[in-house]
């Protein structure tokens, strides 16, 4: 296991709407960050976003459950994402799991998320996760 992704998933996982500086010590400033619904560049936008995601939701936070060290510079985090947002699922709590690979010099570079959106967001709107959840029992 790599001593880099157990400091970045503890450090990422005390982040709060109120450290958000915090992201300047664990990001370059080339930053390149995508997951199933964003694509940012640059530390400055992923900032701005990262502000905008904890100002929406009434908590979040990440359980890190496996490391997976690929190269000296290179691994990939296994998590669940469990938040509340006032306008999704009536404000109770989702769970998300997903996946991030990371690549780093002294700080990360390169962040991409791998989650399913569905069960994050449209599984949650009122009237699209109606007709989702539909589909998926009609389908099974």
């Amino acid at each position: 296991m790599s001593d880099f992704l157990e400091q970045f998933a503890r450090d990422f996982n005390a982040l709060n709407a109120g450290n958000l500086e915090r992201l300047d010590e664990m990001y370059s400033d080339d930053l390149a960050f995508t997951d199933p619904m964003h694509s940012i560049n640059g530390l400055s936008d992923f900032k701005a976003y990262m502000r905008e995601m904890y100002a929406n939701v009434e908590q979040i936070e990440f359980i890190f459950e496996a490391c997976d060290y690929v190269a000296e510079d290179q691994g990939y985090l296994r998590w669940t994402m469990r938040f509340r947002h006032p306008r999704l699922a009536a404000g109770k709590q989702i769970e998300v799991p997903g996946c991030s690979h990371l690549r780093w010099r002294e700080k990360v570079y390169y962040h991409r998320d791998y989650f399913d959106a569905g069960a994050m967001l449209y599984e949650h709107l009122p009237v699209m996760g109606a007709v989702i959840n539909w589909l998926k029992r009609r389908l099974a």
